[in-house]
Order: structure tokens, then sequence, then C-alpha cells
């Protein structure tokens, strides 16, 4: 069993930074790939970044340039640092762990397995 705990949401804004942090304990995160993605209320859960067991990242193009995801597998944790936030940047953020081991990131999110609970980000304008 593998649980994450996803932290750093908050509100902030618009123009502003914020660094999410997702926790996992269990087992290590170290041969899966990672990805953060987000539901706003009243829509689909959609992919935000994900980064591969060897550190490539992969960005959705409305956050491109703007969000940098990382992740320290010493810590066994995955961040997304979040610059220049926009209105349109509120929703819940998940994180989640890709289903294969050494898998490619997916921007599907039936690719992953294991979720953390969420934590809300706003952007006021």
């Amino acid at each position: 069993q593998v649980q994450l705990v996803e932290s750093g949401g908050g509100l902030v804004q618009a123009g502003g930074s914020l660094r999410l942090s997702c926790a996992a304990s269990g087992r290590t995160l170290s041969t899966y790939a990672m990805g953060w993605f987000r539901q706003a209320p009243g829509k689909e859960r959609d992919f935000v970044a994900a980064i591969s067991w060897d550190y490539i990242p992969y960005y959705a193009d409305s956050v491109k340039g703007r969000f940098t995801i990382s992740r320290d597998d010493a810590k066994n944790t995955v961040y997304l640092q979040m610059n220049s936030l926009k209105p349109e940047d509120t929703a819940v953020y998940y994180c989640a762990r890709r289903r294969q081991a050494y898998g490619i990131p997916e921007t599907y999110s039936d690719e992953y397995d294991y979720w953390g609970q969420g934590t809300q980000v706003t952007v006021s304008s």
C-alpha cells in the first residue's frame, strides 16, 4: 500500500506562487512516474504535470512555462512549483502514482493507481 499526502495549497492572488508537496509513505516512489492532476468544481479531473522515474518532466500546455514538477526520491516526495498563477488555476490538486513501474508518464488518470486526498488551490483576481 502507498499513502500519498498533498500539502501546500492555499489562497493566493493572481500572479502569485505556491509550492505543492506530495509525500509518500508505505513504498518507495523511485521506480514510478508521478503525476499532478487538478479538478475544478463541475469539471473533470485534468492532467497538469508528470515526472518520469528518471526525472523527465511533462506538462499540460496550460501550465507550461509557469509550473515546474520535481521529485526528491530520498525524501519520497514530489513537488509542484506554481508561478504566475491565474484564477483559472483554481482547483483541487491531486498527486498520483503511475500504475506501472518504470512506465512513461501518462496524461490519463486511469493510468494512475494511488491518489492523495487533494489540496485546494484558490487564485483570486
